[in-house]
């Protein structure tokens, strides 16, 4: 698979960009067939942490993991692992709602690949806590106000604009982010 590797407030060297060719064609022994699209891979410093984004993306899918450490290296390492385990998480899923779409094959190879019985069976998803609550009419200002109260990084309201329900989200750089419905 080709990516595309760009740097942000990062010189992209070549040793960079052979390291991580090398460890995502790791993902390789996962695909049936290799997939013909391009991921993006972007490489950057934000705030002394080395980050780095995957894109990659599929038929029907959207593989994308994102890892911050104090070296790049590591953080190219860590972003590979995030990668591998959301593929053997989910491979049987995407394969049956690839099959379902397209009437292809598989997405994904089946089986274990280089690993135990045990991850096979992780695909499996499991609810562990379910919650009820009201949902208070309110506007953004307040539901990202009782966010930061009850120290979530969510938090879903009614809007009392839009008489929708929304979720209000504490974003990665620290701002807000917001989520309607269509």
């Amino acid at each position: 698979m080709n990516y595309s590797i760009r740097g942000q407030q990062i010189e992209v060297t070549e040793a960079l960009r052979e390291y991580v060719d090398k460890k995502l064609s790791r993902l390789d022994k996962y695909f049936d067939v290799p997939p013909t699209t391009g991921g993006s891979v972007t490489l950057s410093v934000v705030r002394g942490l080395h980050v780095v984004e995957v894109t990659i993306p599929l038929t029907g899918v959207v593989l994308r993991a994102e890892h911050r450490s104090d070296d790049m290296y590591a953080s190219i390492d860590g972003v590979v692992d995030k990668l591998e385990r959301q593929i053997r998480k989910h491979k049987t899923k995407i394969n049956r709602k690839f099959r379902q779409e397209s009437g292809l094959k598989n997405l994904f190879v089946e089986g274990p690949v280089n690993g135990s019985a045990r991850e096979a069976e992780e695909d499996e998803l499991e609810v562990v806590r379910t919650k009820k609550f009201n949902l208070k009419p309110m506007d953004v200002e307040e539901a990202i106000l009782q966010m930061n109260m009850v120290g979530h990084n969510f938090f879903v309201f009614a809007n009392i604009e839009t008489n929708e329900t929304n979720v209000v989200y504490r974003r990665n750089d620290g701002k807000y982010g917001l989520i309607e419905q269509e």
